[in-house]
């Protein structure tokens, strides 16, 4: 176990007054032993109690030799697996359980503990969102992959790939990189196809004229990056120019923005209401960005509706875009850590307007 961020986990727990967890996002758990399990139907659970003491259950099918710091109670498949955990949960006391853990568990367990009160926790996801040195320096490690790997796709690009020829290249370029994969589906998105903020890459080819959005991340050691950029083939009409100067202006206003104390909210504010002002807010059609980190999203986002505040260590995206059906789309996303007096961005690539020949 990580016992620093096992101490966070604990230190939460009793300002939540919850002094019992059930955690079973393998994220989450990966976060405190290191180790990755990936259940598929299987139960998984780490149990936690205000006392520090931790238990891994596990089927025997993953096996798990390492020495996690913890006790690790395995289960075959003609074992009940929720009956087994039910025996070491406190009957009487609140248990929290995540957001990941199947009803066909949860519902279970509550037939076992009657006398316990079960509450959706948000505990270890809301200790994510402010990550240590180590994990910044993964972030940094992997952005910087990305930013290269943005750069490398740009150049295939007068080639005439499609959409999909583009993302598999995309993997041949992140393979050389160094990175471990992908941590979303990339969108490469040409001309009117760049109006959907999440298309899916088809054998569409590029013509003059179009914007192409290439919105793309890879993992590298568990973390995750983002990187969004907007370009255009051969020429930019003059509404392709106002929009894209329109949404880089909103980008850079947002980033401004980012200082421990703010709000969530003020950030996306500083994007939208630019964006407002020039007459495109309809055209804005999503939140301004998203918690990374172990997961490319994680809890707490940049929206209007996020109230919380920031803190030094939080790592998210600035993506403000302008969508116009049928015809471009813009969107401009960097990754930010947030520092004692401001922010750093993560991602190093070129965002001025560019014009691919």
């Amino acid at each position: 176990m990580n016992e620093e961020r096992l101490k966070k986990i604990l230190k939460e727990m009793e300002r939540q007054n919850v002094p019992q967890l059930l955690i079973s996002d393998p994220a989450s758990i990966f976060y405190l032993t290191g180790k990755w399990i990936h259940p598929g139907e299987r139960m998984l659970a780490l149990y936690i109690d205000a006392g520090g003491e931790c238990k891994l259950f596990v089927n025997e099918l993953f096996p798990v030799s390492e020495d996690l710091g913890l006790e690790k109670i395995f289960f075959n498949d003609v074992e009940d697996p929720v009956e087994l955990l039910s025996k070491h949960v406190k009957e009487g006391e609140t248990l929290g359980v995540d957001k990941n853990w199947p009803s066909r568990f949860l519902l279970r367990l509550m037939e076992f503990k009657k006398g316990c009160k079960f509450v959706v926790s948000d505990i270890v996801e809301k200790v994510r969102m402010k990550k240590d040195q180590s994990e910044i320096d993964l972030m940094r490690k992997s952005s910087k992959i990305n930013s290269e790997a943005v750069k490398k796709i740009l150049e295939l690009i007068p080639k005439g790939c499609t959409e999909k020829k583009m993302r598999r290249m995309l993997i041949e370029i992140y393979e050389d990189l160094g990175a471990d994969g992908f941590s979303f589906e990339p969108i490469i998105a040409y001309g009117a196809n760049a109006a959907d903020p999440h298309h899916v890459p088809g054998d569409f080819t590029v013509k003059e004229g179009d914007s192409i959005v290439i919105d793309i991340g890879c993992v590298k050691d568990s973390y995750c990056s983002d990187i969004t950029r907007t370009v255009f083939y051969k020429k930019a009409s003059e509404e392709a120019r106002k929009i894209y100067s329109i949404v880089l202006e909103a980008n850079m206003k947002a980033i401004e923005a980012v200082r421990p104390g703010v709000r969530f909210c003020d950030i996306d504010a500083a994007a939208r209401n630019y964006i407002e002002s020039a007459g495109y807010g309809r055209y804005f059609t999503h939140r301004t960005g998203h918690s990374i980190g172990i997961e490319v999203h994680e809890f707490g986002d940049v929206s209007a509706a996020n109230m919380e505040r920031v803190e030094p260590g939080m790592i998210f995206s600035i993506e403000p875009g302008i969508y116009i059906p049928g015809r471009l789309g813009v969107r401009i996303e960097d990754l930010v850590v947030v520092t004692d007096n401001g922010c750093e961005v993560l991602t190093v690539c070129d965002k001025n307007l560019t014009i691919i020949e």
